[in-house]
């Protein structure tokens, strides 16, 4: 089995030059604009527009499509180390052309959508002239499709859906959501769902409230209730019952996009734990010289390493297999170890900046909120880590013995 740990050296001049790009023209957006979804807003257009150009130019557009859709066709590898610089900002997914949920949409799309659905919905989408929503969650269930209420009725060559999505992020700015809805609700539990396009100019459909975050700049996250909502048959992405085949395939590369995305803010806020630690000086010394804060440094540095080399062996495996079944394990300790990495070492960031890292002038608060999130988007850790668990214990057998092989023979051992 190949392995290595370099990067080619073309691929690393990209690399170096998407780094100087998002820390000098993209970063500063963060302080300066709004929602990064609200790509109507003229600021949005005054700002983000040119540098999406650039990108362009750069040929480093959408780079997790194929050729046939404009962008590089890259594997997981190199999309998690694009997604390590370009998680540093809000924006740096959106001025690549990698934002989420609009990546996940357009590779259910790709997948599934008719040739006029793509014309009509993948390539507005891909060129960011419109944003999308992915509606799975429900206020009831949280994050547990089987028991979700929302259903969809046949009637006709239409389908009829009623219901409420929870969290389902950027649906205000969204010009279609894609809606996972019960259609056969006697059916197995895992084939009782399926999949729409929902146009979210379609009658019936109703933004309840608009939630926020703490540390976000808008209330992106809505409570939408569906009211007899008609659509089309062809709207079905994939077949009937078949919404857990076609949500998998946004599941597996977003997580690990999101997990680089993730180091890279940890990786900031270690930065500026570093650079605090040795411009601060208290009792006579930098803090830097003090052990619990050399303590605090030495366990961020190991933990950012360690969650580093484990998304990227997740990468290249799935690169080797090219099936998300295959890295299942590993995908969901990336995502069960990823919101405790960023807020252990925002917290101990936190503290070595003392009151101003408390205070709104600092994104520790902010990041600490975030990694919350991450415990909770796309399945709690909880679950994540239950699935760790059962795929170990796979590859290993019970034994009928009274006591374990391994133990020792006291009265040989004493010999």
């Amino acid at each position: 089995m190949a392995w290595s740990f370099e990067t080619e050296p073309a691929f690393q001049v990209e690399l170096d030059w998407i780094s100087g790009f998002v820390r000098e023209k993209v970063e500063p957006l963060d302080e300066l604009l709004g929602s990064q979804w609200n790509i109507h807003d003229p600021a949005f257009v005054e700002h983000v527009r040119p540098l999406q150009q650039q990108v362009r130019e750069r040929g480093l557009w959408a780079c997790h499509l194929g050729p046939h859709l404009g962008g590089k066709g890259y594997g997981q590898l190199k999309l998690a180390l694009m997604n390590e610089q370009l998680g540093r900002s809000r924006f740096g997914p959106i001025v690549f052309g990698t934002q989420p949920p609009d990546t996940g949409n357009a590779e259910i799309l790709a997948h599934y959508g008719t040739d006029a659905q793509k014309a009509r919905f993948l390539e507005p989408l891909l060129a960011n002239d419109i944003v999308s929503c992915f509606a799975m969650t429900e206020p009831q269930g949280g994050a547990d499709p089987l028991v979700f209420r929302c259903t969809a009725m046949p009637i006709g060559d239409e389908w009829l859906i009623t219901g409420e999505k929870w969290f389902a992020s950027n649906a205000r700015y969204a010009a279609f959501y894609i809606v996972m809805a019960v259609t056969d609700p006697d059916a197995p539990p895992y084939r009782r769902m399926s999949m729409f396009i929902v146009p979210a100019d379609t009658p019936g459909i109703t933004i309840l409230r608009n939630y926020g975050c703490h540390g976000e700049p808008d209330d992106d996250h809505a409570h939408v209730r569906f009211e007899g909502v008609s659509v089309p048959a062809e709207n079905m992405l994939g077949g009937r019952g078949d919404a857990f085949v076609v949500a998998q395939v946004r599941l597996g590369g977003g997580r690990l996009h999101h997990a680089m995305r993730t180091l890279a803010l940890a990786t900031r806020a270690f930065d500026l734990m570093c650079e605090r630690a040795l411009s601060r000086f208290t009792k006579g010394e930098r803090l830097a010289d003090k052990q619990m804060v050399q303590e605090k440094i030495a366990d961020s540095w190991v933990e950012l390493r360690q969650f580093r080399l484990l998304v990227l062996e997740t990468a290249w495996l799935a690169d080797r297999s090219k099936d998300w079944n295959a890295v299942r394990q590993n995908i969901a300790a990336v995502k069960a170890v990823m919101p405790k990495v960023l807020h252990d070492i925002s917290a101990r960031a936190l503290q070595i900046h003392g009151s101003l890292g408390l205070s709104t002038a600092m994104p520790f608060t902010d990041w600490l909120n975030h990694s919350y999130l991450l415990g909770l988007a796309d399945g709690p850790t909880e679950v994540h880590k239950v699935t760790v668990a059962r795929e170990a214990l796979k590859g290993f057998c019970a034994t009928d013995a009274m006591f374990p092989a391994a133990m020792r023979d006291v009265s040989v051992a004493g010999r």
